[in-house]
């Protein structure tokens, strides 16, 4: 069954006008608890499961001032490994020119909060550079080993019990995504690896986030019924999305940033109470 939801709305319009307040964000955006299941799992319906756990996340950008995706990914990370899954589980798509960039104030440390710890220490380099790429990434979801350039070699080679969550971040379009190394990322091509990926029998469920401008229109019309897997997007076809902890915003980031730290929608999740209530029960 898909659930598909578009955007949230992000309550932009509160939002926008002036970031006063985290709290109505956190009360609202309730997606972490799709993660949460993902990472613990239907305790009732998953009781004979004995499927592995998959995460696949991608920054889909380069350039320091794009530091927010690389951000959300490193953050992402954390929360996968702490929630349990495995190195060997989890394949990290990011280009990798942001931690020691020479416009990094803290050289070797990514944060994604003011306040936040560092989210790199850690972080597997499977595909990074000219790695990053539209071939790489859907050889990746299909498992196809053969079909990679350059990288770990690391894949979803994953069976019929199995979960996978997908977080993707970085600037988009109508029915397209960014990518650091051309070509883009088109809509039509991304579903038709879904169908190839569920028609393959290997996995149980499938969760896919995606942080772009118009991200809906990746989904929206365009992912068939039947697939088991729940989309969201952190806008719908035809607005944007938006960078949280920017200079000028409250809460700003540290003085030394010139940089937004992290992107709303997956700030909202990332950070949700739900998800790291869950994740101290481990």
């Amino acid at each position: 069954m898909i659930q598909y939801i578009v955007g949230v709305s992000l309550l932009l319009v509160s939002l926008i006008i002036t970031v006063e307040s985290r709290e109505l964000a956190d009360d609202v955006l309730k997606l972490p608890s799709q993660v949460s299941q993902f990472i613990h799992g239907d305790e009732k319906k998953d009781v004979d499961s004995v499927g592995t756990r998959w995460a696949v996340l991608i920054a889909g950008s380069s350039g320091y001032w794009n530091y927010r995706h690389q951000a959300d990914v490193c953050h992402a990370y954390q929360i996968m490994k702490k929630g349990g899954l495995k190195d060997e589980n989890i394949i990290i798509f990011m280009y990798d020119d942001i931690a020691f960039n020479e416009e990094n104030p803290r050289q070797g440390v990514i944060i994604n909060n003011p306040r936040g710890e560092d989210v790199y220490a850690g972080v597997p380099k499977d595909y990074t550079g000219d790695q990053v790429t539209v071939g790489n990434f859907l050889a990746v979801l299909l498992g196809n080993k053969t079909a990679l350039t350059g990288g770990s070699g690391k894949v979803v080679d994953s069976g019929p019990d199995d979960r996978i969550f997908v977080y993707y971040t970085d600037h988009g379009g109508p029915g397209v995504l960014g990518m650091p190394n051309n070509p883009y990322l088109y809509a039509d091509d991304l579903i038709d690896t879904l169908k190839q990926k569920h028609a393959s029998g290997t996995y149980k469920s499938l969760v896919f986030y995606l942080e772009a401008c118009e991200s809906g229109s990746i989904f929206e019309g365009l992912l068939p019924k039947g697939l088991n897997i729940y989309a969201t997007t952190a806008s719908n076809a035809e607005e944007s999305s938006w960078g949280t902890y920017c200079p000028g915003e409250y809460p700003s980031p540290p003085p030394e940033y010139e940089t937004c730290l992290g992107d709303l929608y997956s700030i909202a999740w990332m950070e949700d109470r739900f998800v790291y209530s869950s994740l101290l029960k481990i």
